[in-house]
């Protein structure tokens, strides 16, 4: 048996609000003018109240056609001022909009001033059809909750959003604040609120995708973030080269991309295409114009639009010797709240990229077009509802292409609005639109890849197009001709929508300072890194043992050596040695000394070169990884510390395995009473690690200030023969003031200077002639490099400490001119550029 509904009314209306008023217009004629001074005058014209300064005079058409409604912006030929939006999407004047019960139009984009209009047909039977809550009172001492959670007054659906992520409370005295209960963080007038803030009328506060506005008496979602569109208002970009000249690379490109949309952007080597999609991503500041999101600048909000930004860069954004579930897991774990339902959100994103059946393979073991999918399945886990992919068919075979453009094609479908770089145009027909950029940064076509053939006068073969365009002088004629067409009115003139300042009550949105960065954990994020940086680390047991047993390896190696020497050194001085009895112990004898400087110059050696292997690559082999971690809400302490206590833990297993070679062939020589109660088995381990970790800090530094790999590996040579030169071992360098100097900026410097005090060096070295009459003296002297004392012995260790501590510092600057977004300068607002 079906459900009949009873139907009292029949007659179609529009409700419009306005800040707090209402009006409602029942629809009886054949065509209605909407606006605060019609054509045609009541009941045919509808009019608004004239204090809706935010309503055009004209602002809509509404026809019935057949049985339906349409609605056309402006008077049908010209736009309204504050246009007329359906989820973001532009009602045009020509194309209209046919009306569906309950739809939910709005008349400008200022979340703080806008109005909307519904349509409700009595006789919509469809189910669904219903609106979704979108305000709710706000009544002294009452408190309204906001998260994922079903108990709370507004269930907001997103993966960025905290079961229980915030609450608007009116307290007794009429005052509003707002709580904030999530690490993920809340924005108030674009500012991040860490705990409490007291709230005023019109505030702005956007909880992940969603935007909410505090009224009189009510909260209200102005924006649920699911449809983004991007308004591209004649962005220029000029870089300075070298020889002072100038390189235009974007050229006055102006752009209109509609929610849901799938744009490809395509050209020839150097046309702009990825400083163009850098553009539109907020991460590269144009030298004139502005893109808009939603009509917000993106550059001077990106860090509130962060979280909605999927971007997949053409380097791969994944460590390959994780499994494709496990790549995800700490992507997750990065990215979303704590109390987020994991298994759910992993499973979901594996069906999405089709890789269930192999989540747990190792991402190195996967293809091409499968490691693709892992980049964009990092991405999807937040749910973003704007995507930027840069080259991501790039070296995949035509089979493979195809598919990963029909992934991308149903993205887009689900809607969200993809931009994507690429060179391959075999399958571009699956894209909404294409911009065809050609050299010098111009903008020769924007529209739908079906009709680009047609535009460029060209045969069926879309590669034709990049022939055509091989010349500048041939990108400018078309950029000209394409300014001068429908195609120019049709797609981007005619839906692209700029803010204006609408009448009614000013926003002062414009007035504010960027908002900051949304803070993150650090001891979240480090906990978070050091346990995906060690399962990094167990994957690869070859490195691993290597980076253990090297240096170990090495000084087992110099006591087979130097084992018979010694004995029979001994012989030579007469003096009664066990092979077992080290250099350190016995009368003063330069072959004693000299062997003895030799070994702990091994030690040194050995320390300096562990460190940096194990450092050298850490940071360049993920830097795409890293940028894009950043990008997002990466702390770059969080970052960094992971890397030192990482390798700090690495650099203590190395330690102990040396010190348990060292102390178990080589006989301890005998307590310094100048430096009790640190004698040899403890003073040496702690010159060990401090020895090691320097050179891990400085391996960290090089290898944030190289470009690649290939030049971390040549550094190697580079960092180590200074270390040799310059320990004071191989060459004397107390009279050579300048060499002096150098040395104490070595690690190898201070790090035998520890091992040579915890010995008492000096002691060993002979002072006057022998039996024989010959002046050991001059073949070795003593230094004050090693003098036993702790002033000596602090110093040394100090020094280590200070470098590390200094190589760090330089790391973090370096990291930190790496980001890709800067900050961006503040402009007047008379700076805008007119149309």
């Amino acid at each position: 048996m079906v459900a009949v509904r009873t139907v009292f009314d029949t007659t179609p209306r529009i409700e419009m609000h306005w800040q707090d008023s209402f009006v409602s217009f029942d629809l009886t004629q054949e065509e209605h003018d909407l606006g605060r001074e019609p054509a045609q005058p009541q009941p045919i014209g509808l009019v608004v109240p004239i204090e809706w300064e935010l309503v055009s005079r004209r602002q809509a058409i509404i026809r019935k056609i057949d049985s339906d409604y349409y609605i056309y912006d402006g008077d049908g030929q010209n736009s309204s001022s504050n246009r007329l939006f359906l989820n973001n999407r532009l009602i045009t004047p020509q194309e209209g909009y046919c009306l569906q019960s309950y739809d939910e139009l709005r008349i400008g984009q200022d979340p703080q001033n806008y109005a909307t209009l519904t349509y409700i047909d009595p006789t919509d039977v469809r189910i669904g059809s219903a609106p979704v809550k979108t305000s709710m009172s706000l009544a002294p001492q009452q408190t309204i909750t906001i998260g994922r959670s079903e108990d709370n007054n507004f269930v907001l659906d997103a993966p960025t959003i905290s079961r229980h992520h915030a609450a608007v409370q009116r307290t007794s005295s009429g005052r509003y604040l707002l709580h904030n209960y999530s690490p993920n963080g809340v924005f108030v007038d674009r500012q991040q609120v860490d705990k409490t803030i007291p709230l005023e009328i019109g505030s702005v506060i956007q909880i992940g995708p969603y935007t909410f506005v505090l009224r009189t008496d009510a909260l209200i979602i102005a924006d649920r973030g699911e449809n983004i569109r991007l308004d591209v208002d004649g962005i220029t970009k000029v870089v300075k080269l070298k020889d002072r000249q100038s390189l235009c690379l974007l050229n006055n490109v102006n752009l209109a991309i509609e929610p849901g949309q799938f744009v490809a952007l395509v050209g020839g080597s150097g046309a702009g295409k990825s400083t163009l999609m850098q553009t539109l991503l907020g991460i590269q500041q144009p030298t004139s114009g502005q893109v808009y999101l939603n009509g917000d600048n993106l550059v001077n909000n990106f860090n509130i639009y962060r979280n909605s930004i999927g971007y997949v860069p053409q380097s791969d954004i994944v460590h390959k010797n994780l499994t494709v579930r496990e790549v995800l897991y700490y992507a997750a774990r990065m990215r979303l709240p704590p109390d987020i339902d994991i298994e759910s959100i992993l499973a979901n994103t594996l069906g999405h990229i089709e890789l269930t059946q192999r989540q747990h393979n190792l991402v190195k073991n996967l293809s091409g077009g499968q490691l693709k999918r892992v980049s964009i399945g990092v991405e999807l886990l937040a749910d973003p509802n704007l995507f930027f992919l840069d080259e991501p068919t790039s070296g995949l075979d035509p089979g493979l292409d195809k598919k990963m453009m029909q992934l991308l094609r149903r993205l887009a479908d689900e809607g969200r609005t993809v931009v994507l770089v690429t060179h391959a145009t075999s399958n571009i027909n699956l894209c909404d639109r294409v911009a065809f950029m050609g050299l010098g940064g111009n903008l020769c076509y924007f529209g739908p890849p079906t009709a680009a053939n047609e535009f460029f006068e060209v045969p069926d073969d879309f590669a034709d197009i990049y022939i055509k365009l091989e010349t500048a002088e041939n990108c400018l004629d078309a950029a000209a001709k394409f300014q001068d067409s429908d195609y120019y009115r049709t797609y981007i003139q005619e839906r692209l929508s700029l803010p204006t300042h609408g009448g009614g009550r000013k926003s002062n949105r414009s007035l504010l300072p960027p908002p900051e960065r949304g803070k993150q954990s650090f001891f979240q994020q480090i906990q978070l890194l050091i346990r995906r940086y060690i399962q990094l680390l167990r994957r690869d047991p070859v490195y691993l043992g290597l980076s253990l047993l090297t240096a170990p390896i090495g000084i087992l190696l110099v006591w087979l050596a130097t084992k018979d020497t010694l004995q029979d050194t001994s012989k030579v001085f007469d003096a009664a040695l066990n092979p077992w009895l080290t250099p350190f112990v016995g009368s003063p004898n330069v072959s004693r000394a000299g062997m003895a400087l030799k070994i702990l110059f091994v030690f040194t050696c050995a320390n300096v070169w562990v460190g940096l292997a194990s450092s050298l690559q850490e940071i360049i082999k993920e830097s795409a990884i890293y940028l894009r971690e950043r990008l997002v809400n990466l702390g770059l302490f969080a970052y960094v510390g992971s890397k030192l206590l990482t390798l700090g833990g690495l650099a203590i297993a190395q330690t102990i395995l040396i010190s348990a070679i060292v102390l178990l062939c080589f006989q301890q020589p005998e307590p310094v009473a100048e430096l009790a109660p640190i004698n040899w088995w403890l003073g040496m381990p702690i010159t060990t690690f401090l020895s090691i970790l320097d050179a891990v800090c400085l391996g960290l530094m090089v290898s944030a200030s190289v470009k690649n790999s290939a030049q971390a590996n040549s550094a190697l040579p580079l960092l180590l023969l200074p270390q040799i030169i310059f320990a004071g071992v191989l060459f004397g360098l107390d009279k050579v003031p300048i060499g002096r100097f150098v040395s104490w900026l070595t690690i190898s410097r201070w790090s035998i200077g520890a091992y040579g005090t915890l010995i008492d060096l000096n002691i060993l070295i002979p002072t006057s002639k022998n039996d024989a009459g010959i002046d050991f003296s001059q073949m070795m002297t003593t230094s004050s490099v090693y003098d036993t004392n702790w002033q000596n012995l602090g110093l040394n260790w100090g020094m280590l400490l200070f470098q590390s501590v200094f190589y760090l510092g330089v790391t973090i600057w370096l990291q930190k001119r790496k980001d890709l977004l800067k900050s961006p300068k503040r402009q007047p607002a008379s700076s805008k550029k007119g149309k």
